[in-house]
């Protein structure tokens, strides 16, 4: 299997050393190419500011990151910004998207500023607008369209430009129960028919009991994983519960 992310001892510290706050320590994992893997913890565990970090929003204090080999702990200037452009895609709680352009338009941007001819442009929205089951709202512009449909949208931005990883920080979080499980089975299909590969940060086990494996953050390091394997999305969906438990503290924050 190809490695697509590589966390090598990875650590994140804020404030002065009078007052210095530790939000990641020596953390290390994987993620091969094809897997969907969801990240999750209690509010404070640490898990956005790992997701910050992989995604080059925040920078590290110790450790490196490697995507598909590279070490974007290492780069700056216009090679960072070329980085982001075309080997990440990235999927926000609040969507993103510019009120003023259509969800034609939206997905359309990831290519413009990657220079894709006008053709092939139009050839890969369809193509991802019919996998995302949004062809009927790719004229319409955000205020005309549900949140499920924004996030739909947003998702296909993310995957148009077909990033080595997909970043998706609480996709769910702004939807309904029904959205976001329209959401997360087309999840699923980029997953497995697109081998598309995603890493997602949530703080709720039913949406984290749609991907192959899970990784617990505490207080700033890894507690624990679990692999989904030939299990029933229910039983994982059991395991999520036990190891949250285990946890401990403020259950709401962790579910």
């Amino acid at each position: 299997m190809e490695n697509i992310l590589k966390i090598e001892k990875i650590e994140k510290y804020y404030g002065s050393k009078s007052s210095l706050t530790k939000a990641l320590s020596s953390i290390s994992f994987e993620v091969e190419k094809g897997e969907f893997v969801a990240i999750m913890g209690a509010s404070g565990s640490g898990k956005t500011t790992l997701l910050n970090c992989i995604s080059t929003i925040d920078r590290v204090t110790a450790g490196h990151i490697y995507v598909a080999g590279e070490d974007i702990t290492a780069l700056k200037g216009n090679k960072l910004n070329r980085f982001r452009r075309e080997e990440l895609g990235f999927i926000f709680q609040d969507f993103n998207l510019l009120d003023t352009l259509t969800a034609y338009e939206n997905i359309a941007l990831a290519l413009s500023i990657q220079n894709v001819n006008v053709y092939k442009i139009d050839q890969r929205i369809q193509k991802v607008a019919k996998e995302l089951d949004i062809l009927d709202v790719l004229c319409k512009y955000p205020y005309q369209m549900s949140g499920g449909q924004k996030q739909r949208v947003a998702s296909a931005r993310a995957i148009v430009t077909d990033p080595k990883l997909i970043l998706a920080d609480e996709p769910t979080g702004a939807l309904d129960s029904k959205s976001a499980k329209m959401l997360l089975e087309r999840f699923l299909y980029l997953n497995r028919e697109l081998a598309a590969t995603i890493l997602m940060v949530t703080h709720d086990a039913f949406t984290a009991s749609y991907a192959t494996r899970v990784i617990f953050i505490k207080d700033g390091k890894l507690f624990n994983e679990i692999h989904k394997g030939d299990s029933s999305r229910k039983a994982f969906f059991d395991q999520i519960i036990e190891i949250v438990t285990l946890l401990g503290g403020d259950l709401n924050d962790a579910l």
